[in-house]
């Protein structure tokens, strides 16, 4: 074996053995589904688990990132703490409070840790029981909003995290620089599938 293939040799079994522990690693924090790695603003703890559960239910990983991939609910717990006023606030704790209360009393324990078919079933009842947002107009609504409820406004800002995130912007959603190149009068075919021209 000459010297340039026994160095490659040696440099891959070095790298195998650096990477082994953080694979295994990483699957053994895979396990446990409900484990959050940042520390909350405002969340506690069981907050943040079920914030990140439900959002990782909403939006999971597909061929596309997932919510948790784009740290949605970081993202939820930092609008809960610089945006909401202390009666928001303790309003979240008292709907999580009573989320969970539906769930023991439906399912006999908190939603984390449900099975998956049943907190899809949650989800489900949520969904159905949730008001709509009403229609608007430029930003104003048209005729009387219903409340929305917990879990609607939940998803809502679940959804514009994932959206207006960069990974998801830039990756995903067909992401075209503004100010850019003016193009006058191209075939719609060279535009593809661009939302922002």
């Amino acid at each position: 074996m000459d010297r340039r293939k026994a160095l490659k040799f040696t440099g891959s079994m070095a790298a195998a053995a650096v990477a082994g522990p953080s694979l295994l690693s990483l699957l053994q924090s895979c396990k446990n589904e409900t484990r959050i790695d940042w520390q909350p603003l405002f969340l506690t703890m069981d907050e943040a688990s079920f914030v990140s559960k439900v959002v990782d239910m909403i939006l999971p990983r597909t061929e596309t990132p997932g919510a948790l991939d784009v740290k949605v609910d970081m993202f939820i717990d930092k609008v809960y703490a610089k945006l909401y006023d202390a009666d928001g606030q303790e309003n979240v704790r008292n709907e999580i409070k009573k989320f969970n209360t539906n769930c023991i009393s439906d399912f006999g324990d908190s939603f984390v840790n449900l099975s998956e078919s049943d907190q899809i079933k949650v989800l489900e009842k949520a969904e159905e029981s949730s008001g709509q947002f009403g229609s608007g107009v430029w930003g104003t609504t048209v005729g009387n909003p219903e409340p929305v409820g917990f879990y609607r406004s939940l998803k809502s800002t679940a959804l514009w995290g994932y959206f207006s995130s960069e990974e998801i912007g830039k990756n995903v959603l067909s992401y075209d620089p503004i100010p850019g190149a003016y193009h006058g009068c191209i075939p719609l075919s060279d535009v593809g599938n661009k939302w922002s021209l």
